[in-house]
């Protein structure tokens, strides 16, 4: 027994939908009707043939209704139990269960937009409702590593076998920032594993490291399973999970397969997947990989995983190079695939156009979004914060939302973003993409999306939050140490030690992010003019500063109410909308949201401009597209809340 949940051996069967037999059985009963109808008059013959369309496309229509495909981005999985055997290093006992752990520390947590160590709890919660819920198709948009490091990903392999062998889960996944960092294998370590006695403890595959280290610090440990992978190891650990074609799937093929839906062979798709055929160029000397693929795992649905990773040059090269360190990483996203990536934009129309012409319900998946995440404020946003703060680099152009509109994607699923959010863009030709954000399970609001697919147009789309995550506190003790240690050091910007109270996992990462606010939001992306005459101030303070007055509205809700609350706790309601939208407003609470309604109202007629900004960009983010629970009609290009 080693601590992980899922290391119990039950019995379990293969799950495994062979669709092939059912297909030969279909299709020799189709014959046996056409000869059937030649001997019937041809008016009996007529109504038949109408009674079998309309059996059929009611047949089909029950097919769509029972597939849900569950999407979990930004899993950001760490193996907190796995150790370093070439090392030696098993990592720290934990005093309340027994069991060695690897994990972080919680400054380097807390300092994160990710959680490193309690989302491995809450990763195997969601497997667990996926199981519960009957869902077989579960879709992984990048980032499903810390940061493809040989450790991290092996691990998290072992889980989704687990889960594919018990459970019958299929798992689709596709390339994220994170995995990998870069194309090609390279050196890498951290600094902030959590040691002996509270102390940082550096893991690296760097053996430089061993030298010189500064007194008091504890011997740096050298490993070779720390290294980041690059996409030959990622893809080949995670082969059975979509990156390579399966004797299982229906269909197969990469943007650069030669062969057509009615040749397909897996042996075909075994050769066409060889990742040195599947490779684009980055410049004139170099070719980098495209992990892309398109499968049927089911009849009629076609997942489009795109790999939308594009890692440019430094600077201009004069010769081939496998080194991550001649290539910047490839957080960006899409802008980059617009300059660099012509050819996944062609391929990604042909396979519109085929799945519209074979009547397949064509669902796309990529670590990136597709269209703006800001609600509409990024103007404003770039305003009041500037260009290059608050992630502004990272949305997409319209130029991205309309290519890809317009190439006939209409359902996409994104993350990177580590939000909870849904974008619509229509193009100049009247093409709707619609653009669901799903949320990460290492952040506020942790949680999950499952799409319904009801028909070849309606698709019913709902949030999962993991509340609770058993064993989510098991680490506790640990970063009591942690924080004795800073105490006694004096170090400054102690993280709250009231993170350690939370009583469910959900409660946990509204801690992180409240601490993230504090410790580096605010600090990194808020001018200090700003905040200055902002954020001590209450709510009524800040109308009869920014105002002059209190209107009929306001005087109407007791006026204390506008005092039991500081500019503070508004920008930290800010980013719990921004990070969870509509899942946000249960915990900001409906009387405190209506009070910050009527701020708005009021500061947008102040004549500081900074202030007026300020009030469209938060009440931008308290009503956007509906993003918890709701339908899509592509035919009508239509959203509506559930």
């Amino acid at each position: 027994m080693d601590g992980r949940p899922w290391s119990n051996d039950r019995s379990g069967v293969d799950r495994f939908r062979r669709m092939e037999k059912e297909l030969r059985v279909s299709e020799g009963n189709n014959d046996k009707i056409s000869r059937s109808v030649i001997k019937l008059p041809r008016v009996i013959c007529f109504f038949l043939v109408l009674f079998i369309s309309l059996s059929c496309s009611n047949e089909q229509e029950t097919e769509f209704e029972e597939v849900k495909i569950a999407f979990i981005a930004d899993a950001h999985f760490q193996d907190i139990y796995a150790d370093f055997e070439d090392a030696n290093y098993k990592g720290i006992k934990n005093p309340e269960t027994g069991d060695f752990v690897n994990i972080r520390t919680m400054n380097a947590q807390l300092k994160s937009t990710r959680i490193f160590n309690e989302n491995y709890f809450a990763f195997i919660e969601a497997l667990e409702d996926i199981v519960a819920r009957g869902i077989k198709y579960v879709a992984l948009p990048g980032d499903f590593s810390d940061d493809g490091q040989p450790v991290h990903v092996k691990g998290l392999r072992k889980i989704l076998n687990q889960y594919s062998k018990k459970y019958g889960l299929l798992f689709f996944a596709t390339t994220g920032n994170h995995d990998p960092v870069k194309p090609f294998e390279q050196d890498a370590g951290k600094t902030d594993f959590l040691g002996v006695g509270g102390k940082e403890q550096i893991i690296t595959s760097r053996r430089e490291k061993v030298n010189n280290i500064p007194e008091g610090e504890l011997t740096p440990v050298i490993t070779e399973k720390i290294k980041k992978w690059g996409y030959k190891d990622i893809l080949n650990e995670m082969s059975a999970f979509g990156f390579y074609p399966q004797k299982e799937y229906l269909y197969w093929e990469t943007p650069f397969s030669k062969y057509t839906y009615n040749e397909y062979t897996f042996g075909k798709a075994e050769k066409a997947a060889v990742l040195g055929n599947r490779t684009y160029a980055i410049d004139d000397y170099n070719k980098h990989p495209d992990a892309s693929y398109l499968v049927e795992p089911t009849a009629g649905i076609w997942l489009l995983a795109i790999d939308a990773n594009v890692y440019l040059p430094k600077e201009k090269m004069i010769s081939s190079s496998e080194s991550g360190d001649d290539f910047e990483s490839a957080s960006i996203g899409y802008n980059n695939v617009i300059l660099q990536k012509r050819h996944l934009i062609d391929w990604v129309k042909k396979v519109a156009e085929k799945a519209n012409k074979m009547n397949k319900v064509l669902i796309a998946f990529s670590h990136y979004p597709m269209v703006d995440f800001n609600d509409g404020a990024a103007t404003e946003m770039k305003h009041f914060f500037g260009e290059k703060k608050m992630q502004l680099h990272r949305v997409p152009n319209v130029e991205v939302a309309e290519t890809f509109a317009d190439a006939g994607i209409q359902i996409h699923f994104g993350g990177h973003m580590h939000i909870n959010d849904t974008g619509v863009y229509e193009s100049a030709k009247g093409n709707t993409l619609f653009n669901i954000q799903t949320p990460s399970l290492a952040a506020y609001a942790p949680g999950y999306k499952v799409l319904s697919i009801r028909s070849k147009t309606r698709f019913e789309v709902e949030t999962v939050v993991i509340e609770k995550a058993k064993d989510f506190n098991s680490l506790f003790s640990l970063y009591e140490e942690e924080y004795a240690y800073l105490l006694e050091n004096e170090t400054p910007d102690i993280w709250n030690k009231d993170i350690l109270t939370a009583e469910n996992y959900r409660d946990f990462t509204q801690w992180h992010l409240k601490e993230l606010v504090r410790l580096r939001f605010i600090p990194d992306d808020w001018s200090r003019e700003f905040l200055t005459e902002f954020v001590n101030k209450t709510g009524k303070e800040l109308i009869l500063e920014y105002s002059g007055h209190l209107d009929e509205e306001t005087n109407n809700i007791v006026a204390d109410d506008f005092q039991g609350w500081t500019g503070f706790d508004m920008i930290y309601d800010f980013y719990r909308l921004r990070s969870a939208d509509e899942l946000a407003k249960v915990d900001i609470g409906n009387h405190r949201l209506q009070q910050y309604k009527i701020v708005c109202n009021q500061l947008k007629t102040s004549h500081n401009k900074a202030i007026g900004n300020w009030a469209v960009i938060f009440e931008k983010a308290m009503n956007g597209e509906p993003s918890e629970y709701f339908v899509i009609d592509i035919i009508e290009g239509s959203i509506k809340e559930l």
